[in-house]
């Protein structure tokens, strides 16, 4: 299908985090590239999720915590997966200061145990690690960061990312890089969204609340830009990752920027006046008062040359295209959240996606 010319038909795919938010639309995805899906999480975190509409798709669907090193390295040896896409994670900056402790030990330690499960692993196996734009030390920089700027991070969650980066890099350069059939690539992509989302503390998720409550949402930094995205986008990336992998392409060990064109990088103002011309009554208000005690960037952006450079990949769709699907995607769910309703919208935003590539 398209540029993956059957690249994961048949094969053994392994998902990390598989009952997330984007876990869930890349499992969709590979189904219909033909994978053999194995789902790895240890809980689904949000009422209602995306996964349930999704549940028939897998081969095997394991509960399983990517932070007990025995667990993982059973269900790799016992498996034996062609490709491993690494998604699990404490996704959220707001509960990193909740319960920093889980966010290092999900973040940082999932990985290291990922690393260490398949630094003894014999087999030939191609492995995608996704951490975020925010493994980056953010100096406020009116410019996209580049994959060889500093690593970093002051709160819980950017840091985690940012421990588990050294960590591959470490891992890489001292047992994957030379004669190993292990071959990885990290991935560092923007804000994600996208329809079927419901973690508190985004900005997608958080609108879709108030909007079915018939209240503003309230806002805390209206002013704070990201480098918004379809969820589609970066997974396109993560697919073309894997596939180059396989290929034996020279990016084993290399990471990649996943984010919008330079001109699409826009504020929460911006993409909320956007979100209200496709949710009929939805509205919001700044709230600039209780933030105090919580650091957030206020500029982020991603330089994204070295993916278009070496795996051929751009964002396709405008700002205003990925928020109207997004809403789109709500609407739907909410006038027949039935469960083959649901899934097959998704099929068809991703089939839809697809022409466009």
């Amino acid at each position: 299908m398209n540029n993956f010319n059957k690249v994961f038909a048949g094969s053994k795919v392994l998902i990390t985090g598989h009952t997330g938010f984007k876990g869930s639309w890349l499992s969709s995805w590979l189904k219909l590239l033909g994978a053999n899906l194995i789902g790895v999480s240890d809980q689904v975190k949000t009422n209602p999720s995306h996964y349930e509409y999704i549940l028939n798709i897998f081969n095997k669907d394991l509960t399983a915590d990517i932070r007990n090193l025995n667990v993982l390295k059973e269900i790799i040896k016992e498996n034996k997966p062609e490709f491993i896409f690494h998604l699990a994670a404490q996704p959220i900056v707001l509960d990193s200061y909740r319960d920093p402790y889980s966010t290092f030990t999900s973040n940082t330690l999932g990985t290291i145990n990922l690393l260490e499960a398949l630094r003894t692993y014999t087999e030939e196996c191609n492995v995608v690690i996704i951490t975020s734009d925010k493994s980056y030390e953010n100096l406020e920089l009116d410019r996209g960061y580049h994959e060889e700027d500093r690593i970093g991070g002051l709160d819980p969650y950017s840091a985690s990312k940012g421990a588990a980066e050294l960590a591959i890099k470490s891992y890489f350069a001292s047992f994957f890089k030379v004669n190993h059939r292990v071959k990885l690539a990290v991935a560092r992509a923007g804000n994600v969204v996208g329809g079927g989302d419901w973690s508190s503390g985004r900005i997608v998720p958080d609108a879709i609340k108030a909007w079915q409550d018939n209240k503003p949402l309230i806002i805390r930094n209206p002013y704070s830009t990201r480098p918004w995205q379809h969820v589609l986008e970066p997974l396109h990336g993560y697919l073309l990752l894997a596939k180059f992998l396989k290929l034996k392409k020279p990016i084993n060990g290399e990471a990649f920027n996943f984010g919008p064109h330079a001109d699409q990088t826009f504020n929460v103002a911006d993409v909320t006046e956007i979100l209200k011309k496709y949710l009929l009554g939805f509205s919001w208000e700044a709230d600039f008062k209780n933030n105090s005690n919580i650091y957030e960037s206020k500029l982020l952006a991603l330089n994204i040359t070295k993916a278009n450079k070496d795996l051929d990949w751009s964002p396709t769709l405008s700002i205003e295209d990925t928020f109207r699907l997004t809403a789109e995607w709500y609407e739907n769910f909410y006038e027949s959240a039935k469960s083959e309703h649901i899934f097959n919208f998704t099929i068809d935003q991703i089939e839809n996606y697809i022409q466009k590539l």
